[in-house]
């Protein structure tokens, strides 16, 4: 008879802090792990599968917190940003996906795959570059501006 997998339940604070029964996971190597393996399963929970053990991870929007930035910036122009995340995991940001929705700011990365929230800081290290075009927010990112939609507008790709 196969023994039943193991499971482990995790909460993501709005800051992207992962916790195990109250204590902070701090560990860089598994925190990217967690990052880069998570899936989204059918009923919208997110899911972890590590060696035969089954990891759990509830959040009030997503698991996905961007905390920092790593802006490229040329005579005052942004031209290019990396967002960072829990465990030094790091990717481009697609700024094409931004969006906001209630209170937070949003976008998309794992190919589009998650949604992920801009923690405060880098919600503070972007703010200089966003701009009013009287439609609303938009990016000033390499010449060009990008949007931000409400999350409406995006709510074909609103799954986690």
């Amino acid at each position: 008879m196969a023994e039943p997998a193991r499971e482990y339940r995790y909460q993501v604070d709005r800051d992207g802090r992962i916790f195990h029964d109250g204590t902070e996971i701090v560990d860089p190597a598994v925190l990217r792990l967690f990052l880069r393996a998570m899936t989204s399963t059918e009923d919208g929970r997110w899911l972890v599968l590590c060696q035969g053990e089954r990891n759990w991870f509830e959040a009030p929007d997503t698991p996905f917190v961007i905390q920092r930035l790593r802006l490229a910036v040329e005579r005052g122009l942004l031209q290019d940003v990396e967002l960072c995340f829990p465990g030094d995991y790091r990717e481009p940001l697609d700024p094409r996906t931004l969006e906001t929705d209630r209170d937070r700011l949003f976008c998309r990365v794992r190919g589009g795959a998650f949604r992920a929230a801009f923690g405060r800081v880098a919600v503070q290290q972007l703010a200089p570059f966003l701009s009013n075009t009287g439609e609303g927010a938009a990016l000033v990112l390499g010449g060009a501006r990008y949007p931000v939609r409400p999350r409406a507008v995006l709510s074909n790709r609103s799954a986690p």
